[in-house]
């Protein structure tokens, strides 16, 4: 998911920056709602916990950053949902496992019989119609690649080669989904847990029209919660216990007021006086509250780089963008002013993501240090660059989210750039969040900090993004070598020892043609409120998970 937008992630920002997808994914920030006293109308306790950004969207098909998959999983959920321990997928708009044919391309889904917020029953057609919109080009999804090589005839109708019609999605009654796959890949269930894949109601969605998901008053609901007091931009929105839920018996608690809160002061401020159960931490925060006991480290794969937008003439330079990748010293990055744990990324494929299936190594210990900061090399390539640009100089444009947090990065990134690089001038544009997405859709910025988290445990989840075709590849990078390991890696089901080494492959191309600049993987720190139980983190997918959540301070 963007970080960025945040993929899982895609596709942006954590507590420091974001892009895309599940990606993973927005920022980490903090904050609180609701009333004063943290009950709600019938004396149940009430959660206050922090986003980091606004909504961009809750229009499933079209989500792409990290803070609508996680409201979304708060509201509806498809035919799987992660597990409570995060490690599998369990059964949830489904009626179990399906039946599947004897080459594993057809899947039979029986549906639960459960009932949509307004009360429409939920249908096969509620899928039918939310994966042809996903696939169908006129909506332009970023996340449609998902389904691309997966479902049949996907990539063709993504091309325009086939109508929506095509999908191999199939209504067979009410109750009986029908899915025809190109290819069993073996994270299919997470796929089917993610947000683009969640049903939708097509009579509901065609009514609102323009409206649909603009606020919560043009929404349905099928999750653990449903969503209230959402105006489309406000900077704060309720859930609250949906009493039709199928699983109403897990959610234990009524009502969880949000509030996006940039500054990390002002989070601080509202944990101190009750006034917020959460609040994620980074910088010299953490340090400040080093001996807290209510400090919490958890691990992500949020992977964060510089993304250079290859279509601007200075960065189609390949030498330029090698030398701004060297010229960041990472350690002092994640030493000086995230000090939360982060690991220097080296790759773009995080660690403790994927093992090769044969050897079970890592895949980030097997690929190795595809880059690293060295100001000799970093001057060696500027040099070569400007000389080929026929320029003495360059002024770029640094575009980063306008929280405290993103802020301090980019100034950061910004010093180590211009003292490292003679000549180079960077500019710095903090904007909001949806305003910064909107930037990276129309290709406006030179540079940005962009991240990743994982959608579904398996390295393609990073390395299609780059792929010239995927619809989270906002760069203008485009390489046919690379393109083709893509596709022959999504394609094989089989031979998994040669998808892996084309795995491997194209993360060391990419690099090497300087498609990115990897930054550091993140650690998230945060303080949490003993009373809080059972507040899901997951490495892979949406970042949090609402449905256990309980509060217990009576």
């Amino acid at each position: 998911m963007d970080l960025e937008k945040l993929k899982k992630p895609a596709l942006l920002l954590g507590t420091t920056v974001l892009l895309a997808a599940c990606g993973n994914g927005g920022n980490d920030g903090g904050g609180n709602g609701g009333n004063g006293d943290g009950d709600s109308a019938d004396g149940a306790e009430v959660i206050k916990l922090p986003a980091g950004a606004e909504l961009p969207t809750m229009d499933s098909t079209l989500v792409t950053d990290t803070e609508g998959f996680n409201a979304l999983q708060s509201v509806t959920e498809g035919l799987y949902r992660q597990s409570e321990d995060g490690a599998g997928f369990d059964a949830a708009l489904a009626e179990g496992e399906p039946e599947v044919s004897e080459d594993g391309k057809t899947l039979t889904f029986t549906l639960k019989d459960v009932k949509w917020s307004n009360g429409d029953p939920l249908t096969a057609n509620d899928f039918v119609y939310s994966w042809r919109r996903l696939v169908d080009p006129a909506t332009a999804a970023s996340y449609n690649y998902l389904a691309a090589g997966v479902i049949k005839n996907a990539s063709e109708i993504i091309n325009g080669e086939a109508d929506p019609s095509e999908l191999g999605v199939e209504a067979v009654d009410n109750h009986t989904l029908k899915v025809e796959l190109e290819s069993n890949v073996p994270y299919l269930n997470s796929l089917f847990a993610m947000a683009p894949f969640y049903p939708l109601n097509e009579k509901f969605v065609t009514e609102k029209g323009d409206d649909y998901a603009t606020n919560s008053d043009n929404l349905l609901y099928i999750g653990p919660y449903t969503l209230e007091d959402w105006d489309g931009t406000g900077l704060s929105w309720k859930y609250i216990k949906n009493p039709d839920y199928w699983d109403a018996d897990a959610v234990k608690t009524d009502e969880i007021d949000i509030q996006v809160i940039k500054e990390t002061s002002t989070g601080l401020n509202l944990y101190e006086t009750g006034e917020l159960d959460r609040l994620a931490l980074t910088g010299d925060y953490i340090a400040q509250k080093a001996d807290d006991p209510d400090l919490v480290k958890v691990p992500t794969s949020s992977l964060f780089y510089l993304k250079y937008n290859v279509e601007k003439e200075a960065l189609a330079n390949v030498n330029i963008r090698k030398a701004l990748s060297a010229a960041v010293d990472r350690q002092a990055y994640v030493d000086r002013v995230l000090q939360n744990g982060s690991q220097v990324a080296v790759g773009l494929v995080p660690a403790g993501l994927a093992a090769n299936p044969s050897t079970k190594e890592d895949f980030r210990a097997e690929s190795g240090e595809l880059s690293t900061f060295d100001v000799d090399a970093a001057k060696e390539y500027w040099e070569k660059g400007l000389d080929e640009l026929g320029v003495d100089s360059l002024t770029l444009d640094f575009l980063s989210d306008d929280s405290e947090n993103s802020k301090t990065s980019s100034e950061f990134i910004q010093a180590q750039l211009q003292e490292n690089l003679p000549g180079l001038t960077v500019t710095l544009t903090n904007v909001p969040f949806k305003n910064r997405l909107q930037k990276d859709d129309s290709g406006d910025y030179d540079i940005q900090l962009a991240g990743w988290g994982a959608d579904f445990a398996d390295p393609i989840n990073y390395l299609e993004l780059f792929e010239s075709t995927n619809g989270n590849n906002s760069t203008g990078y485009s390489n046919p070598d690379y393109d083709k390991l893509i596709q022959s890696a999504r394609a094989e089901t089989e031979d998994l020892d040669k998808r892996w080494s084309e795995l491997l492959e194209a993360e060391k191309l990419l690099i090497d043609d300087g498609a990115i600049g990897p930054l550091y993987q993140r650690y998230g720190a945060a303080l949490q409120s003993p009373s809080l139980e059972n507040f899901v983190t997951h490495t892979v997918g949406a970042d949090f998970d609402y449905k256990w959540v309980v509060k217990n301070s009576k």
